[in-house]
């Protein structure tokens, strides 16, 4: 350690500081209030895959590092087991995976928004239905108890009506009832760090630089990877 502070100090202690704050653009609100961000865009793979992506522009989150929301709805969202979207639609036949979240950094997330990303990896099957197919409710509620309650006629259903309707699920339960997940997040998420490989040093320096940009001093070495409070307000 004393040979390592010794080469940093040779190293950058020439460098001035000429005490500036560090720069925000939070002043750019909304930067994809844009008719061209509420479109749907086909475009033509190069592989065959077929892959339906929806993208939501958020406020930043970046303050809210000790909790990370986008995190926590990454979970529910990618989750695979019953009631799940992923366990509905592959009933159907019509998706293969699906995966949600926020990188945390860079593009995705940043002073002036954050993104949230959910992918659904569709079969040939679910991307000839990702539009729209008509189906009783009673199929739905069966992987969505509770969703469409009183619910007796046909509707509307596609891929991206599922998605939505799960998200909305969410937003009408709250959080108040899931502590008990967040809190089985948490210890995952600190198990992973505490028995992690080695990384590379100099990508490991790298990360530690990026991490002094956006978290306070205690938080430098964990910030990134560990939940600290549960606040379901945020």
């Amino acid at each position: 350690l004393d040979t390592l502070e010794k080469w940093v100090t040779e190293i950058f202690s020439e460098i001035p500081n000429n005490g500036l704050p560090k720069p925000s653009f939070g002043h750019l609100t909304q930067p994809f209030d844009t008719p061209e961000f509420h479109k749907l865009y086909r475009v033509v793979p190069i592989r065959k895959v077929h892959s339906l992506t929806i993208t939501w522009a958020l406020p930043p989150q970046e303050q809210y590092y000790r909790v990370k929301p986008l995190h926590y709805i990454s979970w529910l969202v990618g989750h695979e087991g019953k009631g799940s979207v992923l366990s509905f639609l592959r009933k159907k036949f019509w998706a293969l995976a699906l995966y949600g979240g926020n990188g945390e950094t860079g593009f995705e997330q940043n002073s002036t928004y954050s993104i949230f990303s959910i992918s659904v990896t569709l079969t040939d099957e679910g991307y000839k239905h990702f539009y729209e197919v008509w189906c009783p409710a009673a199929v739905v509620s069966c992987c969505f108890p509770n969703v469409w309650e009183n619910e007796s006629v046909p509707f509307c259903v596609q891929v991206a009506h599922v998605v939505f309707q799960y998200v909305k699920m969410l937003q009408k339960r709250g959080p108040d009832q899931r502590q008990v997940i967040w809190e089985e997040i948490q210890k995952i998420e600190a198990n992973e760090f505490h028995y992690q490989e080695q990384t590379d040093p100099v990508d490991y320096v790298e990360n530690l630089c990026e991490n002094m940009q956006l978290f306070q001093k205690e938080d430098f070495l964990t910030g990134d990877q560990l939940l600290f409070e549960y606040k379901p307000e945020v």
